[in-house]
């Protein structure tokens, strides 16, 4: 069995970093601490039974650099092994990653700390601003994100060092706040039998929106993804603008929420699958009025900035920075770190 290890030791290089999602799972090489990544296509987790049918295939069948470390981020809570992810099958095991491909390190964090760790090395090229304020230098960030789920994390500094912090903020409760959502709630797909973050900042959450805008006039739904919803509000289908709105709506009210709870005048980031999808409908004012509508904190409010983060591999970023200089970063691997026997 693999021993674990806590201490941020430097890696072996090469190491290879993966992000691993619910639908998709990328993954870069990275030769040494100063040497560019070399990325590899995504693929659909669902294409393979295994991240180790993954790595061989998608990977190791296309380079010839062998890696002697691995650095993961997973959709999901990190506990003991095996790590099984939220919503996909495949389940992570480092012993066996181990055994087949002699890596002399195992490394598994969340797929949002990882977008935490990205955060200071975003550029401006790669953000969107949704409204104002500017982000102060060393005070909390979030990082919040839909995508096949809802993922948050933040990131604090502290003595000259950076700690994420992933949380399972996806799964808090989402309430009602408005009549327009007093009217729409009781039409709502439950999922779990709740009414979560992520049951509505989602991408099957933008669909449970639609449907039940549709069930809540007593119109009919038409089979819906939420690519189509997207595209139905763009032709101007006033049930899709309306979800739309309220979509943007509920994630600048549950930013904003974030926002308040880590008094994060760094920044909340919007990052995900969604975001960069729907840019246009984050754009046109909903999603930021939501967020500052914070009584009795809206001044407050004013001074966070919100960027929508555009970069296409942002966690990738993120591994990769603490792969090279994992001393720069105050973050606990115990439980997360493994090693050969």
């Amino acid at each position: 069995m693999a021993r674990q290890h806590g201490d941020n030791e430097p890696l072996a290089f090469p190491v290879l970093i993966a992000d691993i999602g619910g639908t998709n799972a990328r993954f870069a090489l990275i030769p040494d601490a100063y040497g560019d990544l070399k990325h590899f296509p995504t693929v659909t987790t669902s294409d393979y039974p295994s991240p180790l049918a993954a790595i061989e295939q998608a990977v190791l069948a296309h380079t010839s650099l062998l890696p002697k470390s691995i650095v993961m981020a997973i959709a999901g809570p990190v506990d003991l092994p095996p790590i099984k992810l939220t919503n996909a099958e495949w389940v992570i095991e480092p012993d066996a990653m181990i055994e087949t491909f002699g890596f002399r390190d195992v490394v598994v964090v969340n797929d949002f700390e990882a977008l935490a760790l990205a955060l200071p090395s975003l550029e401006d090229k790669h953000l969107v601003q949704l409204g104002g304020g500017e982000a102060r230098a060393h005070a909390p960030r979030v990082v919040v994100g839909p995508g096949t789920g809802l993922g948050v994390a933040s990131l604090v500094s502290s003595a000259g060092r950076l700690t994420p912090i992933p949380g399972e903020g996806g799964h808090v409760a989402l309430g009602p706040e408005t009549p327009e959502d007093f009217a729409l709630w009781p039409h709502l797909e439950r999922f779990h039998g709740r009414i979560t973050t992520e049951t509505l900042l989602s991408g099957a959450g933008i669909v449970r929106i639609y449907r039940g805008i549709c069930a809540s006039g007593g119109l009919s739904a038409e089979p819906a993804t939420p690519e189509h919803v997207s595209e139905l509000a763009m032709a101007g289908d006033p049930a899709a603008v309306q979800a739309m709105r309220l979509f943007c709506t509920y994630l600048g009210r549950y930013a904003g929420d974030l926002a308040l709870i880590f008094l994060a005048h760094g920044g909340v980031y919007i990052a995900g699958g969604i975001g960069p999808k729907i840019t246009r409908f984050l754009t046109d004012g909903h999603f930021r009025t939501a967020f500052e509508a914070k009584a009795p904190h809206q001044a407050i409010m004013k001074t966070i900035p919100t960027p929508l983060v555009t970069h296409d591999r942002p966690a990738l970023e993120g591994l990769a920075a603490f792969s090279r200089t994992p001393t720069r970063f105050a973050m606990s691997l115990h439980g997360r770190r493994f090693k050969p026997a």
